[in-house]
């Protein structure tokens, strides 16, 4: 059976202690926010920064890993014996992390080593990794697992609504315009992965209305779902179980967003994940 090495980053938001327990590794993405450059992390330690977020009127801004950070994980994981390695990426429309990863992959010139762009991020990025992990331990080929997530990739969703529109302004996604009209009328905006980009699909006045809308859009049979949230547990927490009353077959779980992507969404945000 081939030895296959899992590579993803955070904005997977997966656990730390998972990660290290099946050794996949994490390349982290930056932000930099009054000054300081530091390292997203993992969940469990955003709670500060969102803080932080909520009362400054500062906005950051966020960096993709280096090449010489992918060069690095590259090589270690060729060192410990790995015959194949399989990259799992956030979309490469919402970073330049992808990019990043192949010109490493350039430099070295090893085959071995398969990025994949998920056009996923967040909850459905870790669904992937997981699945990937899932299919080396029952001695999948990289082959198989690279056609699985290619494939998969196609049918996932994600649906996230905000708090405040505050956040989207402050990072150009919104017009302050807008932005001051919306919070007037307490209309929340329904965003959507879509081929890889967030895209405005709908405005809704209030937010229970929003979060009607998003549970609206998963199907009867869904298979695994993920309340994503943004300091914001409490709320997820009765999502969830309401959720579990409608689809008793699917994995639901909660998960926390991180400073990279939540940057641009705000505190108290919501978001669900499927496929």
């Amino acid at each position: 059976m081939s030895k296959i090495k899992i590579i993803t980053d955070t904005t997977s938001y997966i656990a730390k202690d998972f990660a290290e327990k099946h050794n996949i590794s994490v390349v982290s993405l930056n932000y930099s926010f009054d000054g300081l450059v530091e390292k997203e992390g993992f969940p469990g330690e955003f709670e500060n920064f969102f803080n932080r977020l909520a009362n400054s009127n500062l906005f950051p801004t966020t960096s993709q890993p280096s090449t010489g950070e992918f060069i690095e994980v590259y090589q270690k994981a060729i060192s410990e014996g790995y015959e194949s390695i399989i990259v799992i990426l956030l979309s490469s429309k919402l970073s330049g992390t992808y990019s990043n990863a192949v010109l490493a992959k350039n430099m070295l010139g090893d085959e071995r080593i398969t990025i994949i762009d998920s056009q996923q991020v967040a909850s459905n990025l870790r669904f992937l990794v997981e699945d990937a992990l899932n299919m080396t331990q029952n001695g999948h080929t990289k082959e198989e697992i690279v056609a699985y997530i290619e494939e998969k990739k196609k049918k996932m969703f994600i649906y996230l609504t905000v708090d405040t529109l505050e956040y989207l302004k402050r990072g150009g996604r919104l017009s302050s315009i807008q932005s001051i009209i919306g919070d007037a009328l307490n209309i929340k905006p329904i965003i959507m992965l879509d081929d890889g980009e967030l895209k405005l699909i709908e405005k809704v006045r209030g937010k229970s209305r929003a979060i009607t809308s998003m549970v609206k859009k998963i199907p009867e049979d869904v298979k695994r779902i993920s309340i994503c949230h943004v300091l914001n547990e409490a709320e997820a927490v009765k999502i969830k179980e309401s959720l579990e009353k409608q689809y008793s077959f699917a994995q639901i779980t909660i998960d926390e967003i991180g400073p990279v992507i939540g940057c641009h969404i705000g505190p108290k945000a919501l978001g669900i994940c499927f496929y």
